[in-house]
């Protein structure tokens, strides 16, 4: 099995999920923002808010919805590929019981120690951004344990001190520093 046909071809699968997923999101905002219809006309308000300001709040947190089902299937994907290699390499899978100490800092990294000794690779050879893939996993895991309130989200404290300028930021606040959402 070419595990990563299959690793290409779900994360293929993933981005136009996200692509189509989002597109209506994505078009109601454009529409707001360039009063275009069905947005061209707004109703009588003197509240002083915006036209169609719940619309475009609406249609925000949908596109950001997207996104976390798009970064959890994401997450799954890569835990997969590595499990299916530990399969594939062992017949009894090591990984897990022999890098106990390494997975409680993230699948990830315990892949990764895993790997490293059992193939003796040299990671800083890998072309994949591994700092990236981590980020991946935590993102996936704010999303999945948030709380009621459909905000957006943020990156901890312990995030930022680990990736200062975290891959995953909302586009309005990439450049920011400290506590940026995504």
């Amino acid at each position: 099995m070419d595990v990563y046909f299959f690793l290409k071809q779900r994360t293929d699968l993933i981005r136009h999920f996200y692509d189509a997923a989002s597109a209506p999101f994505v078009e109601t905002k454009r529409c707001i923002q360039n009063t275009l219809p069905p947005f061209d006309d707004p109703p009588y308000d003197d509240s002083g808010e915006p036209a169609f300001l719940s619309e475009w709040l609406q249609a925000d947190v949908e596109h950001e919805l997207v996104g976390r089902a798009a970064i959890s299937m994401l997450s799954e994907a890569l835990k997969q590929f590595f499990v299916t290699w530990e399969r594939r390499t062992w017949a009894e899978p090591p990984c897990a019981k022999c890098f106990k100490k390494a997975f409680e800092s993230g699948f990830i990294s315990g892949y990764v120690e895993c790997f490293a000794e059992g193939f003796e690779l040299d990671w800083s050879t890998c072309p994949a951004d591994l700092d990236v893939l981590k980020q991946v996993v935590l993102a996936r895991n704010r999303a999945q344990h948030s709380d009621l309130v459909l905000d957006h989200l943020t990156h901890d404290e312990k995030s930022l001190q680990a990736y200062p300028r975290p891959f995953f930021v909302r586009p309005e606040d990439e450049g920011l520093s400290r506590r940026v959402e995504f």
